[in-house]
């Protein structure tokens, strides 16, 4: 029987998936025997979810593991919507990603988010003949990943940038698959934007996007753009800017036109939070300020409320303490925005109490 190209790619993605469930498990297991074997071998703390946060959760492997044999970390990125699965089903000891958990998701889980660090998703775009900055709204983002602007010249875009002799090029979007934070950040902020954006696609890690090509990872996202004349798509700051691709400066509710940066991430925090610091869930696209980048977010870490492996439990509560302690500095030297100094002790606390 002839096997076509078009019947093979579900069946790989299937396979992959299965592969990296059973990557997962595999990676608990391992994690499970530190508690049965002899006191001097590891346990193995086993997390999944966004690929948004890899580097920083790759580098905090490495030096988490450099304190103490006793106790190691292991990160699987899988996609948002799978890591906040995989800890509702006790598959592992925490999950990461920027999506909020749904009142669903706390309750029948018994699970909580904790920020842990802040990011970025920027608008990223490829215009080789381009030497001047790009400048772009939401409501022209959600036209352009709607399929309703199609080429760069298109009056929309001239008017957000009368200074610039745009292309007539045609726009070749790139778009993350189903269940990605991404998603989840950049669609809340479009769906705040654009009334018709939010009424045929809404705020999800899932939107079902009516045109361009996916990405699977963050970093193939920065890799397509960046080899692809006339593309346009969206990636953590961090991957944009170790990646040199060009990013568009998004116009913001004060009605400025902000670049993301260490500070303009920092002050959509400041906006949102201060002076409570204490709504670890909170939103925050679109915060208010003339500083403030529209597509601000935290990246969250998904946790049980409720553990019945005490060895386990003690061992996630070290690390936790090491993350929103030393743990900070290695997220500024990868690129991610550190939580404020009042979040991170307000985050700290609630952290003590899970113990």
């Amino acid at each position: 029987m002839k096997i076509t190209a078009r019947s093979s790619k579900p069946g790989m993605a299937r396979f992959v998936g299965f592969l990296q469930c059973l990557c997962l498990l595999s990676l608990f297991t391992l994690g499970l025997q530190g508690t049965f074997v002899a006191a001097q071998s590891a346990v193995v703390l086993v997390g999944s979810g966004s690929s948004v946060p890899a580097p920083l959760y790759n580098r905090w492997t490495q030096e988490y593991g450099r304190r103490s044999s006793a106790i190691q970390m292991r990160y699987l990125p899988v996609g948002t919507s799978e890591g906040i699965k995989q800890i509702s089903h006790s598959a592992g000891d925490f999950g990461a990603g920027e999506s909020q958990l749904t009142e669903k998701e706390r309750k029948e889980g018994d699970l909580i988010e904790l920020p842990v660090v802040l990011i970025a998703i920027v608008p990223i775009y490829n215009l080789p003949d381009l030497h001047q900055e790009l400048r772009l709204s939401g409501e022209v983002l959600a036209q352009i990943f709607l399929g309703d602007v199609k080429m760069w010249n298109a009056p929309q875009i001239a008017k957000l940038n009368p200074e610039i002799s745009l292309p007539n090029l045609p726009i070749q979007v790139v778009n993350r698959p189903a269940g990605k934070g991404s998603n989840y950040v950049f669609s809340e902020f479009l769906s705040k934007a654009s009334s018709k954006f939010r009424a045929q696609l809404g705020v999800s890690p899932s939107p079902k996007w009516p045109v361009g090509e996916p990405a699977e990872r963050s970093s193939d996202m920065a890799d397509k753009v960046r080899n692809s004349s006339g593309s346009i798509g969206y990636v953590e700051y961090q991957y944009a800017v170790k990646s040199s691709i060009a990013q568009a400066a998004v116009l913001n509710s004060a009605g400025k036109f902000v670049r993301a940066s260490a500070d303009s991430i920092a002050a959509a925090c400041q906006a949102a939070e201060a002076p409570r610091w204490n709504n670890f869930s909170a939103s925050l696209t679109n915060a208010p300020g003339a500083e403030s980048f529209p597509i601000t977010s935290f990246s969250w870490i998904y946790l049980r409320t409720a553990s019945s492996n005490s060895a386990r439990e003690a061992a996630l509560s070290n690390l936790l303490d090491w993350v929103y302690s030393d743990g900070q500095q290695y997220a500024v030297q990868e690129g991610y925005s550190a939580l404020p100094a009042p979040l991170l002790e307000a985050v700290r606390k609630k952290a003590k109490t899970l113990q």
